[in-house]
This record gives structure tokens, C-alpha cells and sequence, in this order.
């Protein structure tokens, strides 16, 4: 009998180079090997895609990977094709001569993965294709596209359980997504599954990824501090809109970072060259709107920034979680302003949809304001959203720089009365105004300098009240009419403390300036010496140059030749025979083959020449 369980675990050597699985992967393979319908919820870069490429190859018949990223398509079959697999993919992309290969490979039954974009899927001419093909099992990834509860809800995924059907026979089906609460699992099992599959829930933990948040003061400067703290680091801006992209783009390479821009208004043609740049090169910043990094699989990326406050946790949670998906140490900074709280507010106000989605939305916003505003432990808190509790975890800034937390409620009933005794009808800065006694033409128009509030706050700064504001407004107990200028007002909670019913503790604003500074250059020290090691620092930097002319050449991304985890392990022990290579992470027969004698060549001229 077909022991597909151990041709498995040799496979997983031989072809990806891996000695052992990921936790959390081995226990899904088993099952999917098994022949069990299974739903998997593991986060951005714990390896779902191993779980359905390994049992593909390890038995016969063809796996079709149902995705709407055509980037992770041509990704991942580049990376299969490089560790000899047979893989194509059929979508709007390809260029004629690729779809007649893929065709052909399909014809002749040589085709062990086929990427489809749901669209396509659900052409008639595809499903009968599909039919004929000895199809054994349907990987459908970014399963929560098919819940209206999920964040990227996707219509034509609702076809996938009906083409399952169509294809005909047995057919297994597996279902993959990095984010998915107990409501979106539930869709996603009860439309992708003629019957309950087995579910598999993975830790949202990603303990190599630093967590940050401050509250934007000059956005632009803070965002250039942040990448030139990952000098010749691959790293992603995120922000809110085009013309900020192209200004952060060109800011950046003003101040000499090899910046590119990526959105949707670019020629398709510049965006394709900025993309293939950034995967083909190291050091490389793309400056992007979110939907650049979807289906993106470089592994090497050490830091995101979101310039501006992404949509929800959710969104933040997949954001973040493209970089430092090679297991190494990875930073990331959220900048956020009480415009931004506005704008998301509005943006979900103004949707044109239903009321229920408009209450969930709402909850998602409150719950990544709350981790913006968070007194304690960021990663406590993030996790917490997705139902984990966890100890305090010593990389985050709350755990690092420390945070010191004070009785609020005095504080908070001078900003709330301040709110109430303008009649609920003012914004932040005039408020702010009113605390600090400035006799402004908007307070002295209103007459508001005669009021009991106005300079009771004025042993504070204007920036203390702001934050004092925001962490009021991510803990309910005031809120914005944002279609009326953004008046503030006060909540039922808000009332009870203003009454002396409850009581709130609030956060002081963490150090900034000479201080942060300092801690950054720390964790760039700290995460160069996570990688290699001072004396291979070197070698290294010859392995990368190395790669990326390679990659250039072969016009393919550079970590599809070797990741930044496989070169830092060559420059560590310095593999002097191919044997010896083979061991090294990453390593399979078809990249020994293909690569191996041009960088143990570089390996031994390290190895037997002083580098001082």
C-alpha cells in the first residue's frame, strides 16, 4: 500500500529542505493525508501553504488551489517550479505561451498544483476541463471571502461549494484563512462543506514581530525615522490614500531610500516593474495602498509602517503579518491621529451597508483603537481580540519603553465637561483651546472664555489633552457626530463618570524624541545580530549580492532562490561540501542542483580568505 505519511516526511526534505515542520503544521498534513475535509485558521506566515502543497505532491491525482491573489499565484508556482514540482496557473495574467503549458502539463495529467482565481472557476468550460482531470482535492485559500462577516468578503466565492460538486467524485476540500472569529468560521464551514470538516485553529501569535503604535506628530519625519532605522531593509509603508503614497514615495527617495510607489491609479505596467523590483531586489521600500502584499510571499520583509490607522484588527493583523515571515526578527510602527478615528468612523457611516455589518464594523474600530490607546501589553491585547490570553510578551513598545498609567477620572470629567457646558456642538482643538485658557477668535466669538471649564486644564499641554481625548473616544465614554463637523458628545458611560458613578484610568504619553531614537538604533543592533552573527555579517551581504543577481537573471524573486533564513545559515556554518549544503534550511535536491556550486563558491572564498 501507498504510505503517502512517510513520502511525505521525505518529501518535505528533499524538495522544500526543511528538517522538521512549523508548529502547527504536522497535525493538519496528518489529516489532509487522512483524507479529512479540514478548515484551518493559522496566522500570515506560520506556513498554511505547506499544507496543502505537501499532501498534493505526496499522493497522486492534482490539487487545485483556489485563490483571488493572481501575485500569490505566480508566486508560489515560481517557488514550486524551482524545487521541481510540477505547478501552473491559469488567470488574466498569463501570457498565452504559459496558459498552452499549463494546458498541456493538465492534458497529460503531469500537473501535481493548479492555481484558479474563483472567477474563473466558475466558467462552465473550466468545471468541465476540471471534471476530466482527475482532480483529488480543492484548497481554497482566503476562505473567509466567502463570509459577509469576514473583512474582505468576496461574492463569487459563494459558487466554490457548488463547483466542488460539479468537479464530481470524492473530492476533498480544504479550507485556509489567516483571520477568521467563531462567526466567520461558521460561514465559511457552512458554504464551503457538504459536512462538518475538522477545524484547526492556530495561535495568532507572532512572537518575532515587534509591535508599535504613536500617535502621528510630523507623519512624514516619523515614517523616514522608522526605515532609516532598517538601513538596506526590505520594509512596506502603508497608507490611506494615492496622492500619499506618491508623496511618501518621493519624500522617501529624496532623503536617499530606494522607495517605490504601488496603487491602484498607477500605469499597470509601472506597478508590475515597481513589484517585480521590490521582490527581485533587497532594500527595497514599497510605499502602497492596502492592496499591495495581498498574496505576496516574500518571506524576507523586516518591517511594515502603517503611515495612517489601517481599517480594523483584522486588516492590521494581515498587514503586519508580511513581514517577517521567515520566522527572523521583524518591526512594525502604527501611526495614528484622531483624524483617522474620524475617517474610518465615517467611511463605515457612509457604506451602504447593512445596518448589522455597519454594528460590526463599528465593533472592529473600537477594538483596534482600544489596542492603539492600550495601557498595558500590545500583544496581550491583540490577542485577546482573537479569544488567546497570554503573558506580557517583552516585544512590543508598552513592554519595552514602559507606559505609566494614573488616575484619569478627574482628567477625564474636566475634558467631558468641557464637551457638555459648549452644548455638545465643538471639536477637539477648540476644546482643547477652552482646557488650556487660549483666548482664541473661536473662544471669544462663543464667549466661551466666561465659562467655569475654560483654563481649568492648564496644567497640562495641548498634546496631553489630545491623547486624553483619544483614549476617552477608543473607550466609549465620549463619541463624534462625524456628519456634523465632528462635534463631540457624551456617552451614557461618559455620564457616569462625569457624575462620579465610575471611575477610569488613563496612560501617559510614552517618551519620545532622544530617547526613542536610542531604542530604535538597539533594536537594529539586536535584530542584525538575530540574523548573522558580527563575523558573517560579510559573508552574508556576498551570499545576498550573490542571490539578487541571480534573481535577475532568472527574472524571478529573489527569496525563490534562497530566503534570508537559508543565506544566514550558509554564512553561519559555512557548508564546505554539497553534502553538507543539503542540510543547510531550505535547501531541497532541485535548488542543490541548480545553485548549490555557485554559492558554496562564495561560501569556501570566505572560509580560506582573512576577513580582518
Amino acid at each position: 500500500m501507498f504510505d503517502s505519511r512517510a513520502n511525505a516526511s521525505a518529501l518535505l526534505h528533499s524538495v522544500f529542505g526543511f528538517s522538521a515542520f512549523r508548529p502547527g503544521q504536522e497535525e493538519i498534513v496528518d489529516a489532509v493525508l487522512a483524507g479529512e475535509n479540514v478548515l484551518a485558521v493559522m496566522p500570515t506566515g506560520s506556513g498554511k501553504s505547506l499544507c496543502y502543497q505537501l499532501p498534493a505532491i505526496a499522493r497522486p491525482g492534482l490539487t487545485l488551489v483556489v485563490s483571488p491573489l493572481i501575485a500569490l499565484m505566480r508566486d508560489q508556482v515560481r517557488a514550486l517550479t524551482a524545487a521541481g514540482v510540477a505547478a501552473g496557473s491559469l488567470n488574466s495574467s498569463n501570457e498565452p505561451a504559459e496558459n498552452s503549458r499549463v494546458m498541456g502539463l493538465l492534458r497529460r495529467r503531469e500537473l501535481r498544483l493548479l492555481y484558479v482565481a474563483p472567477e474563473r472557476l466558475a466558467r462552465p468550460d473550466t468545471v468541465e476541463m476540471l471534471a476530466e482531470s482527475d482532480v483529488a482535492m480543492m484548497a481554497i485559500d482566503e476562505a473567509h471571502c466567502v463570509s459577509q462577516w469576514g473583512h474582505d468578503f468576496r461574492p463569487e466565492y459563494l459558487t466554490l461549494g457548488n463547483v466542488a460538486r460539479q468537479i464530481g467524485g470524492r473530492l476533498q476540500t480544504l479550507a485556509f484563512t489567516a483571520t477568521a472569529d467563531a462567526p466567520t468560521r461558521n460561514d465559511i464551514v457552512d458554504k464551503l462543506f457538504a459536512a462538518p470538516p475538522r477545524v484547526f485553529v492556530r495561535s495568532f501569535d507572532r512572537p518575532n514581530l515587534r509591535l508599535a503604535f504613536k500617535p502621528k506628530e510630523r507623519s512624514s519625519r516619523q515614517v523616514l525615522s522608522f526605515v532609516r532605522s532598517h538601513e538596506a531593509e526590505s520594509g512596506i509603508v502603508y497608507c490611506a490614500s494615492r496622492r500619499k503614497v506618491e508623496e511618501l514615495a518621493e519624500a522617501l527617495k529624496a532623503a536617499g531610500v530606494n522607495a517605490l510607489p504601488y496603487h491602484a491609479g498607477l500605469d499597470k505596467a509601472v506597478r508590475d516593474a515597481n513589484q517585480d523590483t521590490f521582490q527581485q531586489q533587497d532594500g527595497v521600500v514599497m510605499t502602497a495602498t492596502v492592496a499591495f502584499g495581498m498574496g505576496i510571499d516574500k518571506p524576507d520583509v523586516r518591517f511594515v509602517c502603517h503611515a495612517d490607522l489601517p481599517a480594523n484588527v483584522e486588516a492590521y493583523y494581515q498587514e503586519i503579518g508580511r513581514a517577517g515571515r521567515d520566522g527572523l526578527p521583524a518591526d512594525t510602527l502604527t501611526l495614528y491621529s484622531l483624524g483617522d478615528m474620524q475617517l474610518r468612523r465615517l467611511q463605515i457611516e457612509q457604506s451602504e451597508s447593512p445596518d448589522e455589518r455597519k454594528r460590526i464594523e463599528r465593533q472592529r474600530l473600537g477594538a483596534l483603537l482600544a489596542l492603539a490607546e492600550a495601557p498595558r501589553c500590545r500583544r496581550q491585547t491583540l490577542l485577546a481580540y482573537f479569544g488567546e490570553a497570554s503573558q506580557p510578551c517583552g516585544n512590543c513598545d508598552l513592554c519595552q519603553e514602559g507606559v505609566e498609567l494614573f488616575d484619569g477620572t478627574v482628567d477625564a470629567q474636566k475634558a467631558m465637561s468641557a464637551v457638555v457646558r459648549t452644548g455638545e456642538r465643538f471639536g477637539m482643538e477648540h476644546l482643547v483651546s477652552l482646557l488650556l485658557g487660549e483666548r482664541t477668535e473661536n473662544i471669544l466669538k462663543f464667549n466661551h472664555d466666561r465659562l467655569p471649564t475654560f483654563g481649568v486644564g492648564a496644567g497640562r499641554k495641548a498634546g496631553e489633552w489630545r491623547s486624553i481625548f483619544r483614549q476617552l473616544s477608543a473607550t466609549g465614554l465620549i463619541a463624534q457626530d462625524l456628519m456634523e463637523h465632528g462635534r463631540w458628545w457624551v456617552t451614557d458611560e461618559g455620564w457616569r463618570v462625569l457624575r462620579g458613578q465610575a471611575t477610569i484610568e488613563l496612560r501617559k504619553d510614552m517618551a519620545t524624541g532622544a530617547a526613542a531614537k536610542g531604542s530604535k538604533r538597539d533594536r537594529k543592533a539586536a535584530a542584525a545580530s538575530a540574523v548573522v552573527g558580527e563575523a558573517d555579517a560579510a559573508l552574508f551581504d556576498a551570499l545576498k549580492a550573490l542571490r539578487t543577481k541571480l534573481a535577475q537573471e532568472q527574472k524571478i524573486p529573489a527569496y525563490v532562490v534562497f530566503s534570508d533564513r537559508t543565506l544566514a545559515e550558509l554564512a553561519t556554518h559555512r557548508p564546505s561540501s554539497p553534502r553538507a549544503f543539503r542540510e543547510i534550511h531550505g535547501v531541497g535536491d532541485a535548488k542543490l542542483e541548480r545553485y548549490g556550486a555557485a554559492f558554496l563558491d562564495v561560501v569556501q572564498q570566505y572560509t580560506t580568505t582573512p576577513t580582518g
